[in-house]
């Protein structure tokens, strides 16, 4: 018995540690890095302090600051900054989660 849950914690834990995705949904343009994405519905992968995102064949990776709001957010929502001409990603919030994305145009992100 004690074999079968230290299994499951092994196994809860590695599919812990692969990351977690969600579907995310651009309105707009919006600039990941050097590229431009179309609006869509993206899947959003977090591992650590990394963030990937794909769209059929577009598969672009950031780094991210990941923080804990105070409670869940009810939907998903991405808020965006509108610089320089250019409309790019500052945060995303998972919902269901208390899961913030916080990207910086300095480090590469969105």
């Amino acid at each position: 018995m004690i074999r079968k849950a230290a299994l499951l914690f092994v196994v809860a834990g590695l599919a812990f540690a692969s990351g977690r995705t969600y579907t995310v949904s651009l309105f707009e343009k919006a600039m990941f890095g050097n590229t431009e994405l179309t609006p869509g519905q993206y899947k959003v992968e977090v591992n650590d302090q990394k963030v990937t995102i794909r769209q059929g064949k577009t598969q672009l990776e950031s780094p991210v600051k990941v923080e804990e709001g105070a409670s869940k957010f009810d939907t998903t929502t991405v808020r965006y900054n509108h610089d320089g001409g250019k409309t790019r990603i500052e945060e995303i919030r998972l919902g269901g989660t208390k899961t913030k994305l916080l990207f910086t145009t300095a480090s590469g992100g969105m």
